[in-house]
């Protein structure tokens, strides 16, 4: 039997009995990333030349050979000499991908683990467990795992043209697909279908699942999907997140996000390379 974990990083609650020199440090004050001056994630050893003093410290799992902890840092403290805090955002492109998946994680992790010390139903203080990710409560044994929010983001197609939104929060002159948070009770398929209809009051049809990428903006996982228009005509008068919204021919697209880093791209990229194949078969 082949004995290799098949990922990049192997997962996992229970790290060693003590740390290497070269294990990695994802360091946060909030949401921001200690890097060093090459924008690379510090090492232990790093951390302890530079007195990196963590408030509390978790243990991710293993990047190769490599042990990954995150940890959370006094937020009124600067960082020191030399090194930056950043949002992950500002690193795309500057970190390695694999060290920005894990900083991805190790910013949930530790996030998750600050906003439960303690139980919200008793108000005792919380245990990890030895068992699993999680904290639990001593004395009404409620368990806290991290928060994950599942969120749909679909490529909406007519034909040869696309469906694009603008978003008050996107930059200037920027669309994108549509999206939108999973709700209780709902498959990520009815979400499509829902979120389409209240964003833009169209219906779609045929949806079908494209792929999925974590995102820890602050806590999703994006699911993407491909749909077909059903019926209805585009308005978003209704609604305050979209500012406009309208069809897009493949080859006369509106300036959106560029790059390959998020599964927006993706998803443009793919029906962008579908419809110039249709068209040279």
């Amino acid at each position: 039997m082949h004995s290799t974990y098949p990922l990049a990083f192997a997962p996992h609650h229970a790290g060693p009995e003590q740390a290497t020199p070269d294990s990695l440090l994802f360091a946060f004050k909030h949401r921001e990333l200690l890097v060093t001056p090459g924008f690379d994630v510090l090492t232990m050893t790093d951390a302890a030349m530079h007195g990196v003093q963590p408030v509390r410290t978790q243990y991710l799992g293993q990047l190769g050979e490599l042990h990954c902890f995150s940890c959370e840092l006094d937020p009124s403290g600067p960082p020191p000499p030399g090194f930056l805090f950043r949002d992950l955002r500002r690193l795309f492109g500057k970190l390695d991908p694999e060290l920005h998946a894990v900083a991805g994680r190790a910013v949930q992790i530790a996030e998750w683990d600050r906003t439960h010390q303690f139980c919200g139903i008793c108000g005792r203080a919380t245990e990890l467990s030895s068992s699993d990710r999680s904290r639990r409560c001593p004395e009404c044994r409620a368990p806290m795992y991290p928060r994950l929010a599942p969120a749909m983001i679909v490529a909406v197609e007519k034909g040869d043209q696309i469906l694009l939104a603008r978003s008050g929060h996107f930059p200037p002159e920027i669309l994108s697909v549509l999206a939108g948070f999973v709700e209780p009770g709902e498959s990520a398929e009815e979400a499509v279908i829902r979120e389409v209809w209240e964003e833009a009051r169209i219906v779609v049809e045929d949806v079908r699942y494209f792929g999925s990428q974590p995102w820890p903006f602050p806590n999703s996982l994006m699911l993407g999907f491909t749909a077909q228009y059903k019926s209805g005509e585009v308005d978003t008068s209704h609604d305050t997140e979209v500012e406009a919204a309208g069809w897009f021919a493949y080859d006369a697209l509106p300036p959106t996000f560029p790059g390959r880093r998020s599964i927006s791209q993706w998803l443009l990229q793919d029906f962008v390379a579908r419809k110039i194949a249709e068209r040279g078969s």
